[in-house]
């Protein structure tokens, strides 16, 4: 029973492996000033019906259901990793470089700025240390290494995209911006509410020469069994002097929001975005794209050049480790999309995007 209760807790309080419950309509509380996102109870997805699922629903799903999951510590070596090179990332020529940390973590440099992606630098995607999601690679990096970072964004609240142990960290040495109503958690983690700048869905800063601006994305939020919604999830537009890089966090895919980032948006450099956490398909298609749905959101935000990530790290759903990058190589030929405009890096690796 007292395992049992464990496992039930770690599912409660997971990422978004899990699929959300249904929030009640909004169309009556909604004032005709406030953004469709904007509910009186805190947020949701404008072009999508809710699903009607909950954490219960996961639980049978995953543990009662007849879905094959992947043994990802078993196949974990199909996952490439190198030691991340320290010279490389303190001492960056003057390109746009990118470095893989795993998972939803990169390191922008370009011109002496520095930027953070959705950092997680703990063991396991979880509120607790012993049980929950387990990386089943090693890290790539002492994470005290890493050269001064001037800015980390954070696309939401699930455990793996907002890590405890990154912020105890990073602290009071960087600046976090993050979506709408996620200010109070970094404050509530002793982090100065100087060093945290909240934006709502095309809203911009610009801070210490990297321009940031929130942008839509089709996810949800939650840290507990009772916050489901309250704060914001967002993509982000990263700019450094001449350089476009578009964050796309964890997101579904809806035929508008991205031809509208596309569309409003100046050239896209590099866009990140994520390929893995899709199966089962008819569970997890609302919040999490497959690598189909990847390229057309390369595609619909006009690209140039897009990197495969949210893959590889933590099993958090059922396909195998490497498959993502599989599907990606099958969804570009299909769609006719050139080999080297969406790629997929190796853990720890650094890469110089000419």
């Amino acid at each position: 029973m007292l395992m049992f209760r464990l496992i039930l807790l770690v599912v409660l309080s997971l990422c978004g492996a899990c699929s959300a419950q249904t929030l009640s309509s909004t169309a009556d509380t909604l004032k005709a000033d406030i953004p469709a996102h904007h509910t009186e109870n805190g947020f949701t997805n404008p072009h999508i019906d809710e699903p009607d699922k909950n954490f219960f629903s996961f639980l049978r799903m995953r543990f009662f259901g007849d879905e094959q999951w992947a043994d990802h510590e078993a196949l974990a070596e199909q996952i490439p990793v190198q030691p991340v090179d320290i010279e490389r990332i303190t001492s960056p020529q003057n390109k746009l470089q990118v470095t893989w940390l795993g998972h939803s973590t990169f390191l922008i440099q370009y011109q002496g700025k520095n930027v953070l992606t959705d950092p997680i630098f703990s063991d396991r995607a979880s509120p607790m240390s012993f049980a929950g999601p387990k990386r089943y690679i090693p890290h790539v990096i002492d994470y005290t290494k890493l050269p001064p970072i001037d800015a980390v964004v954070i696309s939401h609240s699930h455990y793996d995209h907002l890590d405890v142990e990154a912020v105890e960290i990073l602290v009071n040495n960087t600046h976090f911006f993050v979506p709408l109503k996620l200010k109070q958690w970094f404050i509530d983690q002793d982090v100065s509410a100087k060093n945290v700048t909240e934006l709502d869905w095309w809203q911009s800063q610009e801070h210490n020469g990297v321009s940031l601006q929130a942008l839509p994305s089709q996810h949800w939020s939650a840290r507990g069994i009772g916050d489901r919604f309250e704060t914001l999830w967002a993509s982000w537009s990263i700019k450094i002097a001449d350089k476009h890089v578009w964050f796309a966090g964890d997101t579904g895919y809806n035929p508008i929001q991205f031809k509208q980032i596309g569309d409003a948006v100046s050239a896209v450099d590099l866009a990140l975005i994520p390929i893995g956490a899709y199966a089962p398909r008819w569970f997890m298609q609302t919040y999490h794209v497959n690598p189909e749905e990847a390229v057309q959101i390369h595609q619909d935000i006009g690209a140039l050049k897009s990197i495969g990530m949210h893959w590889g790290t933590f099993p958090l759903t059922a396909e195998p480790p490497a498959e993502p990058p599989q599907k990606l190589d099958e969804a570009k030929q299909r769609m006719q999309i050139d080999d080297q405009a969406f790629i997929t890096m190796v853990v720890g690796q650094t890469l110089i995007v000419e």
